[in-house]
């Protein structure tokens, strides 16, 4: 999800943003230097596998995967594993048509970094784009309202050129075990704000978010050995199908595959930070894949 250098970042945006008093803040940096040692590192970083999927011969529906680590896949041990390929077959199969993947996006990416990416996507003119981008912002200390406004000034570019645009909008840092409190709450903080100014962002300007936060971060809690890679902080093949698994619906709607079927309204504060209980995990996931 973002960077081990950043983790200091964490704590340094509390202190200036939240004015904390200097015994809190240096525990905060001790937490983040602790978290940094108990962090593995990842022996797989596969190339982005562009290309034509499910290839007949006719003209593929443009696919254009922009954004940070999670829209790249890093944690994945095969590159079949990665989520622009899931939803590059899955757009197929439901288009009845090949899918032309074009990955634009970068490891460690913030939404400053999104604009040479969006600016490069867009001579390819694709027809739908999936961006995920917001945890990077967070650890470099990026303001809530910069970001957010970055944001919707891509979508807009996107959406120019006749392109439907899906956002995964900022995951909820609370979920990341190695970060201990206080310093986790810090991270789930800023992250859930980031991720409700990303969702008003992007709806002003035609596109649609999709809550990563309140989809899946009850399930990456109880289930935390599977849904994470063996790093601890980015997604494994288990977490990223089941990211894939909630975007496709979205996709499908700005392609136009599926008429008439509109994204539901997520809350915007994540569900993880709501449940009061792990016994209620189990029914919130049920009538969630339901």
């Amino acid at each position: 999800m973002f960077g081990l250098r950043h983790l200091r970042a964490v704590a340094m945006t509390a202190a200036t943003l939240g004015g904390l008093s200097g015994a809190l803040f240096g525990l905060l940096n001790e937490q983040g230097r602790r978290a940094r040692l108990a962090i593995g590192v990842l022996e797989h970083l596969w190339p982005a596998p562009d290309g034509v999927y499910r290839d007949n011969g006719s003209d593929p529906l443009r696919l254009a995967v922009l954004g940070d680590s999670m829209a790249v896949g890093v944690g994945v041990t095969h590159p079949s594993q990665m989520p622009g390929v899931l939803l590059a077959g899955a757009l197929a199969e439901e288009a009845e048509r090949p899918v032309r993947l074009s990955t634009y996006a970068v490891s460690g990416s913030t939404t400053r970094d999104l604009v040479p990416q969006v600016d490069a996507a867009v001579l390819d003119q694709p027809q739908v784009a999936l961006i995920i981008i917001g945890a990077n912002d967070v650890t470099s200390r990026m303001g809530v309202g910069e970001s957010a406004r970055l944001l919707g000034e891509q979508v807009r570019k996107l959406r120019e050129v006749g392109c439907g645009v899906v956002v995964g909008t900022c995951p909820d840092l609370g979920i990341v075990r190695p970060i201990p409190q206080p310093l986790r709450m810090v991270g789930r903080r800023y992250s859930l704000r980031l991720a409700a100014a990303q969702t008003t962002a992007v709806r002003s300007e035609g596109g649609v978010p999709v809550s990563l936060g309140n989809l899946l971060a009850p399930e990456f809690m109880a289930r935390h050995v599977d849904m994470f890679s063996t790093d601890r902080f980015h997604p494994s093949a288990a977490g990223y199908e089941a990211a894939a698994g909630v975007l496709l619906a979205p996709l499908c709607q700005v392609a136009g595959l599926w008429a008439g079927w509109v994204a539901p309204q997520a809350p915007l504060r994540s569900a993880a930070a709501l449940a009061a209980r792990p016994s209620r995990l189990p029914g919130w996931l049920q009538r969630r894949h339901a």
